[in-house]
């Protein structure tokens, strides 16, 4: 048995399809189904339950994912320890995001860590913002920069609030509600097709639209829930509805022949930071002093996020 088997098993049994998972690994599929094959033969047990359009894993399949996943993990880091000492490195800091919210200062933040401390290793790792929890729960992230979950862990994690986002509507440049001035107003939208993020993707986003819907006395039509928040911009460039977003994804369709407005009144979600006060680490404790430093000078939203106008294109 070798570990590229057990890479191979676990990236079929996460996505529960031989295509993607072949995809994922950028390897022929043949070569991942003999490579899953071998593995049931060593073991001597079936891992997998398969036929032309599922894949099903066993009792004894979801237990060897499990473990799977605890040994790569600690695979992963004993193999960056060596590399560390080898290099003379000092540390290690990883850092889990969700995307649209944190381009605006992510780069510029991680740069000037970089000119402080040289020899600390930076991890990103971008995720759901219900992973982001978890992984810094379990000790696999140093720090988080997400939105708050409901069901947060509660064994030592602590927060503290970047930035409290406020949502807007984006509209088809040609659409009515384009071609006003000034904010929307919730009810203005009570009759229109809707699109907003899964909320499998974000809990607190997802739930936050749909709570300012019903204090506007409205149950929201939701035409699409895409996974990808750009996926929003394009249904909405596409005519398919009116999209509620954060607004910092509105940099994402500065260029494009879209119109985002304000909503009144205003209701925000949170983009917070989270680490676990149980877990010792250096790096990371330099980088929470350089985010709170830059919180409390302003460098880290030195302006408004969204690029909003008030008249259509």
């Amino acid at each position: 048995m070798e570990l590229r088997h057990l890479r191979y098993y676990q990236a079929v049994a996460e996505e529960l399809s031989f295509s993607k998972a072949a995809r994922r690994l950028r390897i022929a599929q043949p070569a991942l189904s003999r490579a899953v094959k071998e593995l049931e033969s060593n073991l001597g047990v079936t891992l997998m339950l398969r036929d032309r359009r599922s894949v099903a894993l066993t009792e004894a399949g979801a237990v060897l994912l499990h473990e799977i996943g605890l040994l790569l993990q600690r695979v992963d880091e004993s193999v960056r320890r060596v590399q560390r000492t080898a290099a003379g490195e000092e540390g290690e800091l990883r850092v889990g995001y969700i995307g649209a919210p944190t381009q605006a200062f992510l780069g510029r933040l991680l740069a000037e860590f970089r000119l402080r401390f040289p020899r600390v290793t930076v991890v990103l790792e971008e995720r759901t913002p219900e992973r982001v929890w978890e992984m810094v729960a379990r000790g696999r992230l140093s720090i988080g920069l997400t939105r708050p979950v409901i069901a947060q862990p509660a064994a030592g994690l602590e927060t503290m609030l970047l930035r409290r986002e406020p949502f807007v509507a984006v509209l088809p440049s040609e659409h009515p509600l384009a071609k006003s001035a000034g904010a929307l107003a919730w009810k203005e939208i009570a009759k229109e097709p809707l699109i907003i993020l899964s909320r499998r993707e974000s809990v607190s986003l997802h739930d936050g639209i749909l709570g300012a819907c019903r204090r506007a006395r409205f149950t929201p039509h939701l035409a699409h829930t895409p996974t990808v928040i750009s996926t929003v911009l394009s249904y909405v460039e596409a005519g398919a509805g009116i999209g509620i977003i954060p607004d910092s994804v509105a940099q994402l369709g500065a260029d494009r022949p879209l119109v985002f407005r304000p909503l009144a009144p205003s209701h925000s979600v949170e983009l917070v930071m989270v680490w676990s006060r149980n877990t010792a680490s250096p790096p990371a404790d330099a980088f929470r002093s350089l985010i709170s430093e830059w919180v409390k000078s302003g460098r880290m939203f030195p302006k408004a996020a969204a690029v909003l106008r008030s008249d259509a294109r």
